[in-house]
């Protein structure tokens, strides 16, 4: 049984490195065609400027869109201030009112509070 299973192991690690093998024999003849090609494609200014506008195309949407993404935070920002700043004013006159209705409240109970009492009249 074990000379089945050393058979088996050996057998394994054959498939295993012929795989290594042809994946490294396909690995090479990719890189050797894009060589090959690269030396054959004429590096003009025309070319040049395809893969420059190629390249920044995705760079200078992906800033567009961020762009318009901000502006949105921005303008969602200062309508928020601005319901903040509306809310606080609203708040102080409020606290004015409350104190105003305390002060007055005040003085009407000052107003019923009984003076001092004259001791030994009566």
């Amino acid at each position: 049984m074990q000379a089945n299973e050393i058979q088996r192991a050996d057998e394994s690690t054959r498939s295993v490195a012929e795989f290594e093998v042809a994946m490294r024999d396909v690995v090479h003849r990719d890189v050797a065609f894009w060589r090959r090609r690269a030396e054959t494609v004429e590096q003009t200014p025309e070319t040049l400027t395809n893969l420059i506008q190629r390249v920044s195309g995705n760079s200078v949407g992906e800033i567009d869109r961020v762009i318009g993404e901000l502006q949105t935070m921005r303008d969602l920002l200062h309508r928020e201030g601005e319901r903040v700043r509306r809310d606080i004013v609203g708040y102080a006159g409020l606290s004015q009112s409350a104190m105003l209705s305390m002060k007055i409240i005040s003085e009407g109970l000052q107003r019923w509070k009984p003076g001092p009492e004259i001791q030994g009249a009566s």
